[in-house]
């Protein structure tokens, strides 16, 4: 006899309600933003560029996207459920965050790799130093960063979701109508 015998069998199929605001949507962005792997790297491995700029460190740029991303996110999740009434378990909320959150990263990646295409243009002394660095540049941020970035993405992305899904919502009680005791 299988132990999963139906669809709502599977863990996290219990229907959810929002818990109350502000407190634990603010909470939940918070640590859904701290992303374990960025949070412990830092003590071992300060940033040597903090500032704003091309040189800033990495884990401080995707924090920064992740303090903005997560509550944008829940926002987004809260829109849909007052109008569709979904997600309406803690997998729905999981599964939209890490959805969203690897095409958001791509989707940064690319933005990234634009810009850095333009300040290689900028900075070129003439057209075939502009397209040397056209070429190296999305090889390098385009081609070979978009894979990563998407891997991370979509890890952070669970991270938050797991956050959010179990700090801003809660299991709704289910009433059984009709049965005595």
């Amino acid at each position: 006899m299988s132990r999963f015998e139906t669809y709502a069998d599977l863990p996290g199929q219990a229907t959810i309600q929002s818990r109350p605001a502000p407190l634990y949507p603010i909470l939940a962005s918070l640590a859904g933003a701290a992303w374990p792997p960025l949070i412990l790297t830092l003590p071992f491995w300060p940033p040597n560029a903090i500032g704003a700029g091309r040189d800033i460190d990495w884990r401080i740029l995707v924090l920064l996207i992740g303090l903005a991303a997560v509550p944008a996110g829940l926002w987004r999740i809260n829109q849909e459920r007052r109008r569709e009434g979904r997600p309406g378990s803690r997998l729905g909320v999981v599964w939209r965050f890490m959805l969203f959150g690897g095409l958001t990263a791509a989707l940064v990646q690319v933005v990234v790799s634009l810009v850095m295409v333009v300040l290689g243009w900028l900075e070129a002394g003439d057209l075939m130093q502009g397209l040397g660095a056209t070429e190296t540049t999305l090889l390098i941020f385009g081609v070979g960063g978009l894979p990563i970035a998407m891997i991370v993405g979509v890890s952070y992305a669970l991270w938050a979701g797991l956050c959010v899904a179990f700090i801003a919502f809660e299991a709704r009680p289910t009433i059984e109508v009709g049965r005595r005791r």
